[in-house]
């Protein structure tokens, strides 16, 4: 039982951390509540399928096109509809849930509101644990590992992640040190982007597909970066796996309870936060910033 818990819940915490990561970065350096960014997670898996079953591009080939568009999508977003309100935060609110309810019109006028499936690209089974899983689960896994471990040597390791946390930790600051704001924060959007594009390319072939299938992971999504403390990368990714297990641990021992998996995750907000209000690693307590 530990062992499929185990499994389970990092497998769905590597795909919340993905995105957590996306959320966390454009706004800690842009102030950005991006309620449209599991939406690029959503137009990622469609593109998919389109790419794959309607043009019959091979599935990989499909996965790096969705991801390549998905990222000049959300930077035309960004340029022409967040950019010129991103001062002001309850526009900036309204315009992204805008976006991310159009995304979700747009697919619906495109796929019909049907279920959709698209083939794992490594087929069979394999064991873990003595647990039976896909290869394609493994093979998720892996991919986020290896993305967070790339995340963090930009964040630590370059002058490009340098630049990032000066001017996440101090906007006129880096200003003054020459940091040109305006291009990093497009950078920041880009990578944050291809983050939730990159999760809603590795889930595709896991999941079944719906027009409505980003609302449950912002949802979690916003409780997990708000449980580990707003602009926080490193409580971003521990509140993820956070409600991930939680989430796990609800649909296995109470499976007519899994519809409440939304309420569960902001539940564990609300009661960390009634003990922590700053979140798990708030941002003025929080030494990578």
């Amino acid at each position: 039982m530990w062992q499929q818990i185990l499994i389970l819940g990092l497998i769905s915490g590597g795909k919340y951390a993905l995105l957590a990561l996306g959320f966390s970065l454009i706004y800690g350096v842009a102030r950005i509540m991006n309620l449209s960014h599991t939406a690029y997670y959503m137009m990622s898996a469609y593109l998919i399928l389109y790419l794959n079953q309607v043009l019959h591009v091979p599935l990989l080939l499909s996965m790096l096109i969705a991801i390549v568009a998905v990222v000049v999508i959300g930077l035309a977003c960004y340029k022409f509809v967040i950019a010129p309100v991103r001062e002001r935060f309850t526009t900036v609110l309204i315009v992204t849930l805008v976006l991310a309810i159009a995304a979700q019109e747009v697919v619906l006028l495109t796929f019909g509101g049907y279920y959709r499936t698209l083939p794992k690209l490594i087929p069979g089974n394999t064991y873990l644990f003595g647990i039976q899983l896909t290869k394609q689960h493994l093979l998720t896994l892996l991919i986020v590992v290896a993305v967070l471990i790339a995340f963090w040597l930009l964040l630590f390791k370059t002058k490009l992640g340098v630049a990032i946390r000066a001017m996440a930790q101090d906007r006129e600051a880096a200003n003054l040190m020459g940091i040109p704001e305006s291009r990093i924060a497009t950078i920041t959007v880009a990578i944050s982007v291809a983050l939730a594009a990159l999760g809603g390319a590795v889930v595709a072939p896991l999941y079944i597909l719906d027009p409505v299938m980003w609302v449950h992971p912002l949802v979690v999504v916003m409780a997990a970066v708000i449980l580990g403390g707003l602009g926080s990368i490193k409580g971003s990714i521990i509140g993820a796996f956070v409600l991930a297990f939680t989430e796990v641990l609800l649909v296995l021992n109470m499976p007519q309870l899994s519809y409440l998996k939304g309420a569960i995750s902001m539940l564990v907000m609300l009661v960390i936060l009634m003990i922590r209000p700053e979140g798990l690693f708030g941002i003025f307590m929080e030494g990578e910033r």
